[in-house]
């Protein structure tokens, strides 16, 4: 036998061998514990999703329309939050909005007009996956819109909300906050993944070069488009699983329905779920701190 095989049975092994065994068999392992902790995240989940279902009845039954909003830096958990909120929900009772650039028509025409027409009639939900706040976010960060159409906007959407809801839509926007080293890990997995690199556009390729530009606008966002009628509620959604959950707690909440079992515990973590006003006290804190807004 050389010193640099090992016998073990009837077989010989070299040492190379048997490292690159060793390290197969490891990534084997890692996989499995993922592939167990993914499935017992998943399975936490649907005592929610079918609370989410009670409440679908419930807007039915009331004849009640309901809007979510789901806004958030790219890469922050909106889709694979949409996709655990509505994966057993009735499909005849929902729908999921997500729209592209605006057309030359829908350019001159009142801005809220291209989401109004997607609005729900009684006993619907319907979805944003990002919705009218691109112009507080995305479309001045890189000149989508013109200063004066921002302006408009800020002045205008808190009154469009409270209309809204004062003829008896209920309205949810959640905002999910995600850390830029978050932010770009996940970028980096979509540039290796064939299998998510079509979320990965020229706009995700700047977010973190516009980092700090983002992190003002949000700022701006909350501050001036929270209100009692309809306030924010942000996300901390770096752990993807607790970011899901939490935000089916926030829905569920916001309906008075027949819940269907009472010992789920239906309080949001506080770690996870922070309202809007509460979000610009801690960056109003941190500008004092450091000099500078932290995302």
């Amino acid at each position: 036998m050389s010193a640099d095989n090992i016998q073990i049975g009837d077989e010989q092994f070299s040492v190379d061998e048997l490292i690159t065994a060793y390290q197969n068999a490891k990534q084997i392992k890692e996989k499995a514990q993922k592939a167990y902790e993914r499935r017992q995240q998943e399975q936490a989940l649907k005592p929610f999703q079918s609370e989410l279902l009670l409440v679908q009845q419930h807007l039915e039954e009331t004849g009640k329309r309901m809007i979510i909003l789901f806004e958030g830096r790219d890469a922050s958990g909106k889709g694979g939050t949409i996709r655990r909120v509505s994966r057993y929900m009735n499909e005849k009772r929902y729908r999921i909005v997500a729209l592209g650039k605006p057309t030359n028509q829908q350019r001159t025409e009142w801005f809220f007009q291209k989401y109004v027409t997607h609005f729900p009639h009684g006993g619907e939900i319907v979805m944003f996956d990002r919705s009218w706040y691109n112009r507080a976010m995305v479309e001045p960060v890189f000149g989508f819109c013109t200063p004066e159409e921002y302006k408009n906007f800020m002045r205008g959407v808190v009154g469009f909300e409270k209309d809204l809801i004062r003829q008896g839509t209920i309205l949810i926007k959640l905002y999910f906050s995600v850390t830029k080293s978050e932010q770009q890990q996940r970028f980096e997995r979509r540039k290796t993944d064939p299998l998510r690199q079509w979320k990965l556009s020229e706009v995700d390729l700047q977010a973190q070069e516009r980092w700090d530009e983002f992190t003002t606008q949000k700022y701006e966002m909350l501050k001036r488009s929270s209100s009692n009628h309809a306030p924010w509620t942000v996300i901390r959604s770096n752990d993807k699983h607790l970011a899901r959950l939490n935000a089916m707690k926030t829905i569920i909440n916001s309906v008075p329905y027949q819940r269907g079992n009472e010992e789920l515990d239906f309080v949001p973590d506080p770690k996870v779920v922070i309202s809007g006003p509460r979000e610009v006290e801690i960056m109003e804190a941190e500008r004092l701190k450091r000099g500078k807004f932290k995302g």
